[in-house]
């Protein structure tokens, strides 16, 4: 394994620092400009944890503005500082990519997935697009911009070619895969995911920072993992219906912490998500059962601990 420090040079040299989050909040990318005027950011975690996001931002920039937001998609996790960041420096600018920048534009909380997945995001502002095979400049560097199908068929990931640095967001993690929401409305979302690790070997990264987790270097073993998982969860898409749904529950834990059973069952059951007819159709329970099977499943594997009628995650 390569030690977790040998990138500092790397990312020295790319003039970047990576603000590591947790599950919650996904990193945060911090660019310096070449010219010392201004910085970048990439991705900035989730709504409840943007004062602390904004704090982060602060600490590091010292007297220097932060002049961009650049998002790899719009989850949730991913742009739910941005509103934070545009009030704290009013004179920023936001780019996402080209496939979102309409929804954000008219703001359809639908169609950017906050209402689907009962997840809180405020609304923001973007004046540019991160068009699949452009470039954009960080820290005096230009990054190429790749389209991203799979978790979200509007993401991009971001590529410096010299020092062969990736910005994966939730495109390749080290030793998981992230849902695959386009399975959840019915449509094919394991083919854009597959050929997504398949762009990303042809570019042949020496480091990727993901959107969740420490930067990495062994590549080639999570492109592996990465392809086995989906490959198995594409062969059994009930089993992916139902990691999704633990997933949006754990994340809801994330989010408040503490809840009841009667709560906790009740928010994933008011979910648009968890009635959507493809997910009813895989589960074949309806959404109320559907729930308490889900929580029970995540209690059982430890996940999940309950007392006197409360659950947090253990």
């Amino acid at each position: 394994m390569v030690p977790a420090e040998a990138h500092a040079p790397v990312f020295e040299a790319l003039r970047l620092t990576v603000l590591e989050r947790d599950w919650l909040s996904s990193n945060n990318i911090v660019f310096r400009d070449a010219d010392g005027k201004g910085m970048a950011v990439v991705d900035t975690g989730y709504a409840s944890h943007a004062p602390q996001t904004v704090a982060l931002v602060d600490h590091i920039r010292g007297a220097t503005p932060l002049t961009r937001i650049l998002n790899t998609h719009l989850h949730s996790d991913h742009c739910g500082g941005n509103h934070a960041l545009q009030a704290h420096f009013p004179a920023v600018q936001t780019w996402v990519p080209q496939a979102a920048f309409e929804k954000v534009q008219a703001w359809d909380q639908e169609r950017l997935t906050y209402r689907l997945t009962g997840q809180q995001c405020e609304p923001f502002k973007a004046e540019h697009a991160l068009v699949d095979g452009g470039n954009v400049e960080l820290g005096g560097r230009p990054w190429q911009i790749h389209g991203m199908g799979g978790h979200d068929p509007d993401a991009v990931v971001l590529f410096e070619p010299e020092h062969r640095v990736l910005i994966s967001g939730d495109a390749l993690w080290r030793n998981k895969v992230a849902v695959i929401f386009p399975e959840l409305d019915g449509e094919d979302g394991f083919t854009p995911a597959l050929e997504s690790l398949d762009r990303i070997e042809a570019l042949n990264p020496a480091w990727v920072i993901p959107g969740h987790g420490q930067p990495f270097a062994e590549v080639s073993d999570a492109l592996a993992i990465s392809r086995s998982r989906l490959r198995k969860l594409q062969a059994h898409p009930t089993q992916h219906a139902r990691h999704a749904l633990r997933v949006l529950m754990v994340f809801h834990l994330m989010e408040h912490r503490r809840r009841s059973v009667d709560e906790v069952c009740g928010w994933l059951v008011g979910a648009p998500l968890a009635r959507r007819p493809a997910v009813l159709r895989l589960m074949q329970e309806e959404p109320e059962s559907m729930a308490r099977v889900i929580l029970d499943s995540l209690i059982a594997d430890g996940v999940v601990h309950q007392h006197e009628g409360q659950v947090a995650l253990a």
